[in-house]
């Protein structure tokens, strides 16, 4: 393994790494404030249509500590697989990065009822990595979907996450955590945002697609 991380992080990819890293750190220091943020200077809750419908369930099982073990099962997968390191962690700085702007500039309160982190030591963590805060759109929803398009030519581990996305999305629902259009557009949102790092991180992204057998990614024809 070690070898294998020696041979293919060249100078100019071990750079590329390095920008990676510090874009994520950015990324979570945005994120982090846009909560606090946003958890400030929020307003009323609104009505809508499935929560209020919708009976609410204690779901922090899966929604707390299924969060932070597929985030540790996901930083694996990706390490074991190099080709696939630096785009990744890029994608997923841009996804933070903007879901933090729409979390600080959507001001709704918390909805009546919603199942908030209790004082175990996963809730305390999830709670320290700012998983709590912001809701549109749905990082639960939205994560596991861009993993799913990340891996999209594995077909394994393409509907593993999109399985894990719609647990995720159907959990957050039921215990009144997001707001039904949070996990409604996150799907949309996720997949804009994909698009957009395939554009900018192209050579990133050629890496995957070597990996996979395509010889020729241009922008926007990534998957067909």
């Amino acid at each position: 393994m070690i070898s294998a991380y020696r041979h293919f992080f060249t100078k100019p990819r071990r750079r590329s790494l390095y920008v990676a890293f510090l874009i994520l750190a950015l990324s979570l220091i945005f994120q982090y404030y846009a909560g606090v943020y946003s958890s400030h200077v929020a307003t009323q809750y609104v009505g809508d249509l499935l929560l209020d419908h919708l009976p609410v369930v204690n779901l922090n099982l899966i929604i707390v500590e299924g969060a932070l073990w597929a985030i540790l099962f996901s930083a694996i997968l990706v390490l074991a697989k190099p080709r696939y390191i630096i785009f990744t962690l890029k994608t997923v700085a841009v996804f933070l990065a903007l879901r933090a702007v729409f979390v600080a500039v959507t001001h709704l309160g918390i909805y009546p009822g919603q199942i908030v982190p209790g004082p175990g030591p996963f809730d305390s963590l999830y709670v320290a990595l700012g998983l709590q805060t912001g809701y549109f759109f749905s990082a639960h929803t939205g994560l596991p979907f861009l993993m799913s398009l990340i891996f999209w030519k594995e077909k394994l581990w393409r509907f593993i996450y999109l399985a894990a996305s719609a647990i995720f999305g159907i959990s957050v629902l039921l215990a009144h955590v997001h707001y039904s259009i949070d996990v409604l557009a996150a799907p949309f949102m996720t997949y804009s945002i994909f698009k957009l790092a395939e554009y900018l991180f192209r050579e990133d992204y050629v890496l995957i697609a070597s990996d996979i057998g395509l010889k020729d990614v241009m922008p926007g024809k990534g998957h067909g």
